[in-house]
């Protein structure tokens, strides 16, 4: 065991620690106890249904009984004469509830208290001021992150270890294939790697800031898109939310081990991407599901790995946002662009759920590529001692800086991403128009609510990147703020005075959907006279946004030369 942790010690110094922290003498024999009580609890739950010669067992379904129900005399009580009950046929299926019972509790407990575990402890690092102190090792990124997943949740790896045994023979004695437990124990492993990397990188962001709330933020929105997932896996499979539901393990689960919602056909078989029924065949749907993970948690390490060193930086660069945008992208249009949408109903709710998503998830995203004052001080600094000294030769760089620049303003990146996430919503549309003499007829009401999508999207992240411009140290606050009012209070207004959905100001708000889906006739030139108010709107932001960087550059320089002066 001592050569074991020097071992560990050598491949990751930061493994050994947190170890070495946690595998103490209580805490592993609590664990150890925890699992070997949580197994025999539910041996002894089943243990009790055990039909017996001296219980009444005429509550014996059907299927156990080898003669049929008898009906006894004067009544119409029926019962199972008990030496006609097919025990070995009981305790097969008795066995697979205890294995699906085992396989459901190690899905939450490793997914739940496992993000609790990480985002709380690297929240007391940061607390503490420790983190600093690891940020200064000379271990690489992946070498330290490693090791707080493999370590933090140690106790909670034990319990589960402890179990498997045990899981794997209520599986066999169920004549579950040993190869459906390995590959279920794949993507368990797999779902656990995504979940705790994103767990890492909302532990470490924001600093210190909520650090007491955040554990039990993260573990709390996860259980609930746990159960959320849960819940959805006994409905219908549509391609609209099949991108949500591929990051559960749910699905996956019912589709290896379907009497686990009560033998219904696994919904799962009906995934298709780009026209693809991957959900007919077991190693194909697996092979999406570990893709996905695969994908997503290369991106987050990507993030972990960039502002872990420097907090101060955003999470992702704007090289890196469009490969985002685009990854993104191609997932949702490959399980959209697999409907049918030869009606209209189901072409608006194609065209509406793509739009949904890249409104829920685009606008959060963009949120993380704005950065703050000091950087666009820097940067204006930077350019407005380059434009002094030379003529155009900078000039003509400017676009590439706003296009790939660390610091300069991120107007032009989101931009940019919005025209990838524009011509993946018009391959959609003009593909469901083969499909739909309807959607040949709109292309122009199509091109409308791309046009519509890209123009408030920027006007909500150039408010938000005018926010951040504020000198105030609550500027991340006054910009959430600000840019939830111009989201929300529009919607408000509306609702209170009773504006009809067919109104143009509808075309200002982050709905305008509705209008377009109940009004779609009429309402394209209502969403011309918007969208060019709406670049209007744009102009005026910039220009402004132009003006307080060009003043924050200025002044910085002159701040910086007067200093010098003086010494």
């Amino acid at each position: 065991m001592l050569n074991l942790i020097d071992k560990i010690g050598d491949w990751n110094p930061q493994l050994f620690r947190e170890l070495k922290g946690r595998l103490k003498p209580f805490p592993f024999v609590i664990a150890l106890v925890t699992s070997l009580a949580t197994q025999l609890i539910i041996f002894i739950y089943q243990l009790l249904k055990f039909p017996s010669y001296e219980k009444d067992v005429s509550n014996i379904h059907f299927k156990y009984c080898k003669s049929g129900y008898i009906k006894e005399a004067y009544s119409d009580f029926v019962s199972c004469p008990p030496n006609q009950i097919d025990i070995q046929l009981w305790w097969r299926d008795h066995f697979e509830y205890m294995f699906l019972s085992l396989s459901v509790i190690f899905i939450f407990t490793l997914l739940v208290a496992g993000t609790y575990l990480i985002i709380n402890d690297l929240a007391q690092e940061e607390r503490k001021g420790t983190l600093n102190f690891i940020r200064l090792s000379p271990q690489s990124e992946a070498n330290l992150f490693t090791g707080k997943l493999l370590g933090v949740p140690a106790l909670i790896y034990l319990a589960v270890i402890a179990a498997i045994p045990f899981h794997v023979l209520t599986g066999k004695l169920a004549n579950i294939a040993f190869s459906y437990i390995l590959l279920f124990y794949l993507i368990v492993v797999a779902s656990c790697i995504f979940f705790y990397s994103i767990a890492s990188l909302f532990g470490i962001y924001g600093g210190s800031a909520f650090s007491g709330f955040k554990p039990w933020l993260g573990s709390g929105l996860v259980l609930l898109f746990l159960w959320m997932t849960m819940a959805m896996s006994r409905q219908a499979y549509h391609n609209y939310i099949a991108f949500f539901r591929l990051f559960s393990p749910a699905d996956i689960t019912g589709y290896l081990f379907p009497n686990l919602f009560n033998k219904q056909t696994p919904t799962l078989q009906d995934l298709q991407f780009f026209n693809l029924a991957l959900g007919k065949n077991l190693f194909s749907t697996v092979a999406i599901h570990l893709l996905n993970y695969a994908v997503w948690t290369y991106w987050v390490w990507q993030g972990l790995k960039r502002c872990f060193r420097n907090p101060n930086a955003t999470i992702f660069s704007k090289q890196q946002s469009y490969l985002i945008v685009a990854s993104f992208e191609i997932m949702i249009l490959g399980f959209l662009i697999s409907e049918d949408y030869s009606r209209r109903e189901i072409f608006y709710e194609g065209i509406g759920a793509f739009y949904v998503w890249n409104l829920s998830l685009l606008l959060p995203f963009f949120a993380l590529l704005l950065p703050h004052r000091q950087a666009i001080q820097d940067w204006a600094r930077f350019r407005y001692h380059k434009n002094a000294n030379s003529t155009d030769a900078s000039k003509k760089f400017l676009f590439s800086e706003l296009m790939l620049g660390e610091k300069s303003p991120a107007i032009v990146a989101i931009a940019i991403n919005l025209l990838i996430a524009a011509s993946t919503f018009i391959v959609l549309s003009l593909n469901a128009s083969t499909d739909s003499s309807y959607a040949s007829k709109h292309i122009l009401l199509i091109l409308s609510i791309s046009l519509l999508f890209i123009s408030l999207t920027v006007i909500y992240a150039t408010t938000a990147q005018i926010m951040l411009m504020l000198k105030n140290s609550k500027r991340t606050l006054w910009a959430m703020g600000t840019t939830s009012a111009v989201i929300i209070l529009p919607l408000m207004i509306f609702g209170i005075f009773n504006v009809q959905p067919h109104n143009i100001l509808w075309q200002f708000t982050i709905v305008f959907w509705v209008a377009v889906k109940d009004y779609a006739e009429s309402t394209v030139p209502n969403m011309c006279i918007a969208f060019l108010c709406q670049l209007i709107i744009i102009g005026l932001l910039n220009w402004y946004l132009i003006k307080q960087v060009k003043f924050a550059g200025e002044s910085a320089t002159k701040a910086l030369f007067s200093q010098s002066n003086v010494i």
